[in-house]
């Protein structure tokens, strides 16, 4: 896919308490000379998909599942990829055809393992819910489609809070934020309903019973649904907003090192139609009243999803051509010296010394734009619109 086609397919899909934590003192980052030459990621292989293009991804154990997203030839997005993982080369080993799809948002498993859920787009949007007892065999059984849904379900994040398995999605075109009860996944039920912006809704992130929304031009919003004694699943309150430079709040990651105990930062990811788009350093210490202190920034690229490695304090991002970024995040963003900060005062990962890795940058394939990774252990994946699935060596970026 041409970079003006990538492009165009972005501008098309865009269409449619403070925190208690005592921070330990941060432990020393080892940041790599401004006259070092950046290494790249060895690439072990790639599991191929031709004929449709390839979106999300979601990774556990020796099994990965990927979406498919518009249009490619004659073939739509109402795929899902199975790929069992555990060698160098993934290898497909079955398909998902849902059925009223166009589109296949996020793909995520619950952490015990048990169900997988499935967003759909566009008109009529639901959630598909699989049973997960044999992974490389997931079978149907619910399907949620309400009015509230209808449009699209662009985004599904399964996450616990309280001990209970929740769904919360992001509805295209009418801004919705829809939470679900997927205590008893045969039958699911909306538990809450509201519109939460006049621009747009996009990824949510939750976590230790908050709630981050990216908002798109309103920002990033915090939530108390459990974490913070004021909220719940059935009733968010809302507490602070930080709108990031340049806007576009496309995708968070609230970064927990469990080497410092820090959970100061969150990190947004900024997605801009006129491949741009940085990644936005937010600090969240306190929760009321969240501000931006740092930024990364790749020339002539725009970023898309995250996934982080906080064992090691390294984020990797997704930058469509520009492949894969790993930037080391532990320890103090905020503080730099002033060649370190950029017109507005805000700190320059990349002149801090932050970049670590690249990865995917030279692949031999004619196209690529990745759009999705996911770390574990050792291993980084990462969904290539125009090829597949990726598989790289992280090993020398963990410690």
């Amino acid at each position: 896919m041409s970079k003006s086609t990538r492009i165009a397919l972005v501008v098309a899909a865009l269409g449619s308490l403070a925190c208690s934590d005592d921070y330990a003192v941060d432990v020393p980052f080892e940041p790599v000379p401004a006259s070092a030459v950046v290494p790249n990621l060895p690439v072990l292989g790639l599991g191929e998909v031709p004929e449709r293009i390839t979106a999300e991804l979601w990774v556990r154990g020796d099994y990965a599942y990927t979406s498919t997203w518009g249009r490619r030839g004659t073939n739509v997005g109402n795929a899902v990829k199975i790929w069992r993982v555990s060698g160098d080369v993934p290898v497909l080993l079955d398909s998902i055809i849902v059925s009223q799809a166009t589109t296949i948002g996020d793909v995520e498993v619950s952490d015990d393992g048990t169900i997988m859920v499935i967003p759909t787009e566009h008109s009529p949007g639901s959630i598909v819910i699989f049973d997960m007892s044999n992974p490389a065999k997931p079978v149907q059984i619910s399907r949620l489609q309400t009015a509230n849904m209808q449009p699209g379900v662009h985004t599904a994040d399964v996450e616990r809070v309280n001990g209970k398995l929740y769904a919360f999605l992001s509805i295209d075109g009418l801004d919705n934020l829809v939470i679900v009860d997927l205590s008893d996944p045969h039958n699911p039920r909306e538990v809450f309903v509201e519109r939460v912006t006049f621009s747009t809704i996009h990824d949510v992130f939750v976590r230790a019973g908050y709630l981050f929304t990216a908002l798109w031009d309103d920002g990033m919003a915090i939530w108390d649904i459990g974490g913070g004694g004021k909220g719940s699943p059935e009733k968010p309150f809302k507490m602070g907003v930080a709108r990031t430079v340049g806007g576009n709040v496309h995708n968070i990651w609230w970064f927990h090192d469990p080497t410092t105990g820090s959970r100061k930062y969150a990190f947004v990811g900024e997605e801009q139609p006129s491949r741009a788009g940085d990644i936005h350093v937010v600090d969240v210490t306190d929760f009321n009243n969240p501000r931006e202190v740092a930024y990364y920034s790749m020339a002539g690229e725009g970023t898309h999803n995250f996934s982080v490695d906080e064992q090691s304090g390294v984020l990797y991002a997704a930058y469509y051509e520009g492949g894969v970024v790993a930037l080391d995040i532990r320890g103090d963003l905020g503080s730099c010296a002033q060649s370190q900060r950029s017109s507005d005062g805000r700190c320059d990962l990349e002149r801090m010394g932050r970049v670590k890795a690249f990865a995917l940058r030279n692949t031999g394939k004619a196209s690529l734009s990745i759009w999705g990774v996911h770390w574990q252990g050792n291993y980084l994946y990462a969904s290539d619109m125009q090829n597949g699935i990726w598989k790289v060596n992280v090993s020398s970026l963990r410690r």
